[in-house]
């Protein structure tokens, strides 16, 4: 609909030019507020009632008398104090929905200047299993990253993982002393010994001082390139990346790996390059940057530290570094970041200091996208039973397990009988599928509860709920045309002859400006909203106008109708990471 926006607002600024010769003056065209009003409405009597001093409805009058919209609206009206109300005809919305009908992309132009966007995502910590933390992040930033590249932009998904630091020093000292062997690969280590020994490292760290050196001493070998130090490092990146990727492949995310060793050569340019700037300031034995702004609960200056008292390096310098790599290596001019809301000062304070270091020009567009917590039943973090944080892959497989249960009592009642096949493909796109959507349809800055049974309803806003929407209209396409199975001909136009099927026509014109939306301020829930909507005006026009047993024309139109919802659902759930299935 956005060109349509386009040809009212052009329609108008004509209008006002006409009736009170200011030119380019800005419509204020917005949706309508209710259905009952049209579509569109113009605010912009009201905005010129002061200059012109007169009242807004004798201004909408004049301006009426010189809208030339007949070839798209029905005559306009006059609402409230002075809104111009416009109701698109008939006639139209179907031209609009036939073209779109007839395109692939269902619509959807590429972008004339694509962007060159490095979003980073995920981002979990080797020796460490992702856990449900880690959820929002991923998903969150898939769907971002999938609606940038539909509308053309170069996108570069970066999984930015903890591959450096401190907790390398301890587990490599911990397994010098007690399984030198894990060391050299002699003896295979499986993810969950790996948490185990972090986390008896981890202890040994915290309380002994001795051992707490020999872990520093590590660090540094780790970073003056000891070859065994390097071959120990690999060895446990390398186990940690095996079960990482594992989760990737069962959300069907994917992500380029760049983590912070990647960045180590580069930090000393750093502190050189914000020296150079005069930036640097000594705090406690420290070098940091202050950013105005940001002060302690006492009102003291927050340094941001970029080299600590020990020499060495700070998250931030890293971080720092990244930014930098990004936009002069990868040539980005859209950086997004999608990482937890607690974070948001430490990204505000480090975009700050790339601007002041000039890493980062005007035309640079840097945004932190942060999310809510996934909270249990007791409105806090989600943990288990133990007190644990709950572990990614094992809620993942519980989700498969429900969804699986779920369609096997609904098979039994029905008394069908299906593959094992079908049964493990359904389950695992079910399961998945309602995760994802759970968290995609929540407000990003929201916490939110984690609730199985909620996510795996067959009503409400839910996956499955969309899920059996399309396998429905699906089924309702198969049945209706013998031409199904090659696809219904374009030639076959959609007309509108009934209330439900222009209501359900308009809200199908509306994808292109919902993914405006979503892009707008990073928001995947309005997507949802969107496709949920879209099947509760199907099922209004599938109740109100018969399809299958309509007149040979009507029914062809009415099956498109069917067929362009369809194809919407699934390209709506697609750029969510979701599949969809033909049948349930």
């Amino acid at each position: 609909m956005n060109s349509t926006r386009t040809l009212l607002e052009t329609r108008c600024r004509q209008a006002i030019a006409a009736a009170y010769d200011l030119n380019d003056m800005d419509p204020l065209l917005i949706p309508a507020s209710s259905p009952q009003f049209g579509d569109y409405q113009f605010n912009v009597p009201l905005h010129l009632a002061r200059t012109l001093k007169a009242t807004p409805r004798a201004i909408a009058e004049r301006i009426v008398a010189h809208l030339d919209l007949a070839d798209l609206c029905d005559p306009p009206t006059i609402g409230g104090p002075g809104f111009i109300n416009v109701t698109l005809k008939r006639d139209y919305v179907a031209s609009l929905l036939n073209a779109v009908y007839a395109d692939p992309r269902l619509g959807l132009k590429r972008v004339e200047t694509p962007g060159r966007v490095v979003i980073d995502f995920s981002s979990p910590n080797i020796a460490k299993e992702m856990h449900v933390g880690h959820l929002r992040s991923t998903i969150l930033g898939d769907c971002i990253a999938r609606i940038l590249d539909f509308l053309g932009h170069d996108v570069l998904r970066l999984n930015h993982v903890g591959d450096w630091g401190t907790q390398f020093g301890m587990l490599i000292a911990f397994l010098r002393e007690e399984a030198p062997e894990m060391l050299t690969g002699a003896e295979t280590v499986d993810m969950e010994d790996l948490v185990w020994l972090y986390r008896r490292s981890k202890q040994r760290f915290d309380e002994d001082e001795a051992f707490k050196e020999r872990a520093r001493r590590e660090v540094v070998r780790l970073q003056a390139g000891a070859e065994d130090s390097l071959q120990a490092w690999r060895l446990l990146c390398e186990q940690s990346r095996h079960a990482f990727q594992q989760i990737y492949d069962l959300l069907e995310v994917p992500l380029v790996e760049r983590g912070e060793s990647f960045y180590n050569p580069l930090l000393p340019d750093v502190v050189t390059s914000l020296e150079a700037r005069g930036l640097l300031q000594e705090s406690a034995g420290s070098q940091c940057v202050f950013v105005e702004g940001f002060t302690s609960k006492t009102g003291d200056a927050l340094p941001l530290i970029i080299r600590k008292r020990d020499g060495g390096y700070n998250y931030a310098t890293t971080d720092l570094a990244a930014l930098r790599y990004r936009v002069e290596q990868d040539r980005a001019d859209w950086l997004i970041y999608v990482t937890d809301l607690g974070q948001a000062d430490h990204f505000t304070q480090i975009f700050a200091v790339a601007r002041l270091a000039g890493w980062l020009s005007p035309g640079i567009s840097v945004v932190h996208m942060p999310f809510g917590l996934v909270l249990g039943e007791d409105g806090k973090r989600l943990r288990t039973r133990s007190g644990d944080t709950v572990r990614l892959m094992d809620l993942l497989e519980e989700a498969v397990l429900r969804a699986r249960e779920a369609l096997e009592t609904r098979l039994a009642a029905d008394g069908r009988e299906e593959t094992e096949a079908f049964k493990a493909q359904v389950a695992r796109t079910v399961g998945i599928a309602a995760v994802k959507y759970a968290d995609l349809s929540q407000h990003r800055l929201s916490n939110y509860i984690f609730r199985f049974d909620q996510m795996l309803a067959l009503q409400g806003n839910t996956a499955p709920y969309m899920l059996y929407a399309y396998a429905r209209i699906q089924g309702i396409y198969r049945k209706g045309s013998a031409q199904a199975k090659a696809g219904l001909p374009v030639s076959v136009g959609i007309s509108l002859r009934h209330d439900a099927e222009t209501v359900l026509a308009k809200h199908l014109l509306h994808l292109d400006t919902t993914l405006q939306d979503v892009l707008a301020e990073y928001l995947p829930h309005r997507l949802c909203q969107y496709l949920f909507e879209l099947s509760q005006k199907f099922n209004q026009f599938y109740e109100q106008c018969p399809v299958l047993v309509a007149e040979p024309e009507l029914r062809g139109s009415r099956l498109a109708l069917c067929d362009l919802t369809a194809r919407t659902i699934r390209l709506g759930l697609s750029l969510l990471g979701i599949h969809v299935l033909d049948r349930l």
